[in-house]
């Protein structure tokens, strides 16, 4: 069985919004859909996650869907619809008034510009493709110097560096689309600029107020203040994205690969799924093919070792949004193959008895050239505690929660599947042999390793290891 392990995330936006195109691109190998509540409205983000449920149901995919809030992100204002171009040497004030830009004034959504900006500090616009030297602040505007210049687009991200800005972690309008997303159903809430876990406990607290349902909390690292508190931010999260565009404007570029390591490897050892996002493929925005370096780049995350890697721009707004989910498919299937000699598991950890069971079932697995590993899940937890171990036997996670088979569809290795509930050990046996059977996983003769919770359908215990010949 070659199935891809590395999962990937593509951005929905108005390039893949035709029923025809979200089709191809889930052909193509798309396990989540990312919706980022920074651009479009309510009313077309509930068209495109009826049409993105519709297909998933037809191909017979399970499929993640995450709900990206915008949070403390500083973002320009309104600008003419083919942007300004802002060019080096050239004077431009940035205001926090609610205009039109044009090539003299940029609004930006930031109400206090005169309270933490100062001459000579530098604000970067669109990822740091735009760099402005702040002359000087009168009253809420602040005059500034264009030092490198390029093409403004409305709602493009703004970043102070060094720049400690004080803002609520989540916004009223971060509320409203909170409360449209769970409405709607998604799987997973990303929060952009998270600064500690303090942050993450709110959104929880926010999420179960409005839902009874089971809905994830991703944390979005893009600042120096989640690196500072990376520990307790993982630890607190049920899964973590590397924002690389925003992060390699806050800290210093140099220092983005070993925070993406770093951040990786602490995610691996706590079970958590972890994403790589942002500019991997950008070329493809606008070329057919890839440059070599973001070749190289996308296979680097999956050595790396990302759950999932994700594809922004080149999927939302690109020309070849199918060929870019196609090209991050061949790259990471290639990839894989090197990892799978080369690989090492990370040790059995004593925090638990499921990290011990978890981390034997796959010791057992590989020894005997079992087909598969098994993980009846109701809450998840099984499923991530044997794919956080890398291991060269496909995995099969089975939940009776659709929610849970949704939100594994990110989840390194994991094929998840749909069940009944369990009545007792031996029926979750016999459903979960049934499912490899019926889908051509393993066959008469062929050994699986199945690792559970006994009692059954009781989250996070996960206690139990049976080999299995099937008949």
């Amino acid at each position: 069985m070659a199935e891809r392990r590395t999962k990937i995330i593509v951005t929905y936006g108005p390039a893949v919004e035709a029923e025809s195109q979200l089709r191809r691109v889930i052909d193509a190998g798309a396990n989540a859909f990312r919706l980022n509540f920074s651009h479009g409205t309510h009313n077309e983000y509930a068209q495109a996650i009826a049409r993105i449920r519709a297909v998933a149901a037809e191909s017979g995919v399970p499929l993640a869907l995450i709900a990206d809030l915008q949070g403390p992100k500083i973002r320009v204002g309104d600008m003419p619809a083919e942007g300004v171009e802002l060019r080096k040497g050239k004077t431009v004030t940035l205001t926090s008034r609610r205009i039109k830009g044009d090539g003299e004034t940029v609004p930006v959504s930031f109400p206090d510009l005169g309270g933490v900006l100062r001459q000579g500090k530098k604000v970067l616009l669109d990822d740091g493709r735009i760099t402005l030297k702040v002359l000087e602040v009168q009253g809420g505007d602040a005059n500034c110097r264009v030092m490198m210049g390029g093409l403004l687009e409305s709602r493009r991200g703004v970043n102070f560096p060094g720049i400690d800005i004080k803002a609520p972690p989540i916004s009223g309008k971060d509320r409203q689309d909170l409360d449209f997303a769970l409405q709607a159903g998604v799987d997973y809430v990303a929060l952009s600029f998270i600064s500690s876990a303090d942050d993450i406990g709110m959104l929880r607290s926010l999420v179960e107020s409005r839902t009874e349902r089971r809905v994830r909390i991703i944390a979005k690292i893009e600042n120096q203040e989640a690196i500072r508190n990376i520990t307790s931010i993982i630890a607190t999260a049920d899964a973590v994205m590397i924002a690389r565009g925003d992060l390699g404007v806050e800290i210093p570029p140099e220092r983005v690969p070993y925070w993406q390591k770093e951040i990786i490897r602490q995610c691996i050892s706590s079970a958590r799924p972890v994403i790589t996002a942002t500019q991997m493929l950008e070329s493809m925005i606008e070329d057919p093919v890839p440059t070599r370096a973001e070749a190289s780049d996308v296979a680097n995350a999956i050595y790396d070792g990302s759950d999932a890697i994700m594809l922004s721009g080149e999927t939302a707004i690109g020309r070849y949004p199918v060929r870019a989910v196609n090209t991050m498919h061949r790259i990471a299937r290639t990839t894989e193959a090197a990892l799978s000699r080369e690989r090492t598991r990370p040790g059995a950890s004593r925090a638990s008895v499921s990290d011990a069971i978890s981390h034997a079932a796959c010791e057992i697995a590989e020894s005997l050239g079992a087909q598969a590993i098994l993980t009846p899940t109701s809450s998840g937890s099984t499923a991530l505690q044997v794919s956080r171990q890398r291991a060269s036997v496909p995995q099969v996670a089975l939940s009776p929660e659709k929610d849970v088979v949704n939100q594994l569809a990110i989840a390194w290795g994991v094929m998840p599947f749909m069940i009944n509930p369990a009545r007792d050990t031996d029926d979750m046996f016999e459903k979960a042999i049934a499912v490899t059977r019926d889908n051509g996983i393993a066959q008469s003769g062929d050994e699986i390793v199945i690792t559970a919770g006994v009692p059954v359908n009781v989250a996070g215990t996960t206690n139990l290891i049976k080999v299995h010949r099937l008949d």
